[in-house]
């Protein structure tokens, strides 16, 4: 049990580290640099704040890490409950991580620009453009951060470690997620609708971060999907096995 308590609560803090880097580094970082109706502006911003522009791209390593870290831990917490919903949680976790490394190689490579010799053609512009492919990055990304949802909320009801109001939150989440990024793209001038789309994941994510760094997991006897039985914890030579009962 301390075990997986221990699993449970380091995989918390590895998604608040997430969450932080993101927050700092998109949500914070990137509008004091970026400007997206003015590329002079945009270049000159990242001309006087070269020092900001670089924790910016180091913080985006650092969402990458964070991000691989916490996709590995959720499988390692999750893959005695459901080893489909374990290891989808790993590989649309690590393709979050692919997007965002790009991102922050569009962001490296404006830097190089702006600052670097021997670069040729319009450096206000070719500024911009970087960032705006940066960006979309991130808008194209939210495909994965919104599909790595659904098997995670999957994964809560089959254990029944957790309420199972967070893993219907995180299923419906991970739908909006998704419609969210579609929505973008397809009308970007329902931006409003594009932001409602993802507050259910937003909800569930911070729920689920709280929950294993405050609560870690407790087994429980019952799951609200039918399949699978009371869930306990048994000892082994190895550490904790999770036994299941059939209906």
């Amino acid at each position: 049990m301390d075990t997986l308590i221990r699993t449970a609560r380091t995989t918390g803090a590895l998604y608040l580290a997430l969450a932080i880097t993101g927050m700092i580094g998109f949500l914070l970082i990137r509008p004091r640099i970026f400007d997206a109706d003015d590329p002079g502006s945009t270049l000159a911003n990242l001309l006087a704040h070269e020092s900001l522009a670089r924790t910016g791209v180091l913080l985006e390593m650092g969402v990458v890490v964070t991000q691989v870290l916490v996709a590995l831990w959720f499988y390692r917490l999750f893959r005695s409950v459901d080893d489909l919903a374990a290891s989808a949680i790993a590989v649309l976790g690590m393709v979050n991580a692919v997007a965002i490394l790009g991102s922050a190689a569009m962001l490296a490579s404006a830097l190089e620009v702006a600052t670097g010799p021997g670069v040729g053609g319009d450096q206000a512009s070719t500024v911009a453009l970087l960032y705006v492919v940066s960006e979309q990055f991130w808008g194209v990304g939210n495909v994965f951060f919104g599909l790595w949802l659904i098997p995670m909320g999957l994964a809560v009801l089959r254990s029944g470690w957790m309420p199972a109001l967070l893993g219907r939150v995180l299923v419906v989440g991970g739908v909006g997620y998704v419609l969210s990024a579609v929505v973008i793209y397809a009308a970007p001038d329902t931006g409003a609708l594009a932001d409602a789309l993802v507050v259910p994941a937003t909800v569930g994510e911070l729920w689920m971060l709280g929950h294993l760094l405050v609560r870690g997991v407790r087994p429980r006897g019952g799951s609200d999907t039918g399949s699978v039985g009371p869930v306990g914890l048994e000892p082994t030579t190895s550490g904790l096995k999770v036994r299941r009962s059939t209906n």
